[in-house]
């Protein structure tokens, strides 16, 4: 299906930049704010609040994409998209059990800057095993961004040795990791369902139509499995609904636009990209806290930031 990219005057913007942008930008607030959930609810209910909360806000939007292209065109889908679909939600939810873990272990820092890894290991999964090409400027963009990420992290270079592994003694850091991969495979399994969509969905419609069926999905395994093994931590993800909601509504827009994206480009382009959520967290709390700068985020900032340019490079034409 063919895109027209958007357009400023004489640039040319493809879709999936600023949808990604999007994205980041719910991600680095659902996970601020999910994050804030440690002492109240447990790993799992925190996890599957985002899930939970996002429901009405998604069936709501279904309803209106049902009145403009009728039931027909949701009517028809095909088994491979819905097995896609359940592929990728259940690693999304390991990958936001073992993410949400990280938070709650010691060693914070190190869990997030493994949990980052995501975009390299995309890189290698979609260019060695599944065959995508991707330009030679955005592979380096998501190396820069990356290293970048490891730098603001906290861990720097160091994290890219031996430290690596000897890291992987802290939970945190193996729970980041394994967080990144199943985000990763989440990425790879919903793009091979936007394939197995109706092609006569636009994009953003295909998008909002796998979050429903994926998060639907997400929410019956894992809320019943809460019902059948702890169901305390069930009751309070509903007891605590004042704080949660918000969560689950981030948490949809932001799926969406995740997957939406995953739609329009490859994944890693997508993910590579979308590292900048740690630029956001960063400058954030620079904001609120007063910090000043010192020379290792400051050569971190400009990493990312080339990096970002660097995979949207490509992809940006501009028409004197």
């Amino acid at each position: 299906m063919h895109i027209a990219p958007l357009r400023f005057g004489a640039l040319e913007v493809p879709l999936w930049i600023p949808v990604t942008l999007f994205a980041a930008v719910m991600q680095t607030w659902r996970t601020g704010l999910q994050a804030r959930l440690k002492g109240t609810l447990s790993v799992d209910a925190a996890s599957f609040v985002r899930y939970l909360y996002a429901l009405p806000l998604e069936f709501f939007a279904l309803l209106v994409l049902l009145l403009h292209f009728g039931s027909e065109a949701f009517c028809r889908t095909q088994l491979e998209f819905l097995l896609y679909c359940l592929a990728g939600g259940i690693a999304q939810i390991l990958g936001t059990l073992f993410l949400v873990r990280s938070f709650h272990s010691r060693g914070l820092v190190a869990g997030t800057a493994y949990a980052k890894t995501e975009a390299a290991q995309l890189l290698v999964l979609t260019t060695l095993f599944l065959g995508a090409e991707l330009h030679a400027v955005a592979i380096l963009g998501i190396i820069f961004a990356f290293v970048g990420v490891l730098l603001l992290s906290g861990q720097g270079f160091a994290l890219l040795g031996r430290d690596f592994w000897r890291g992987l003694g802290q939970p945190a850091a193996r729970n980041g990791l394994a967080a990144a991969l199943s985000f990763a495979l989440a990425a790879i399994a919903l793009r091979a369902a936007s394939e197995h969509g109706n092609p006569q969905l636009p994009i953003l419609a295909l998008g909002l139509w796998i979050l429903v069926v994926t998060n639907t999905l997400q929410t019956f395994l894992q809320g019943s499995w809460l019902l059948l093994r702890k169901p305390v931590e069930l009751r309070a993800s509903l007891h605590h609904w004042r704080i949660a909601w918000p969560i689950g509504v981030l948490s949809a827009l932001g799926s969406w636009a995740w997957f939406s994206g995953f739609a329009l480009t490859q994944v890693a382009l997508v993910r590579g990209l979308g590292q900048i959520d740690t630029l956001l967290v960063f400058f954030f709390g620079h904001k609120i806290l007063k910090e000043r700068l010192g020379r290792r985020e400051i050569l971190a900032t400009l990493l990312i930031v080339l990096g970002a340019l660097c995979i949207v490079a490509p992809d940006i034409h501009w028409h004197g």
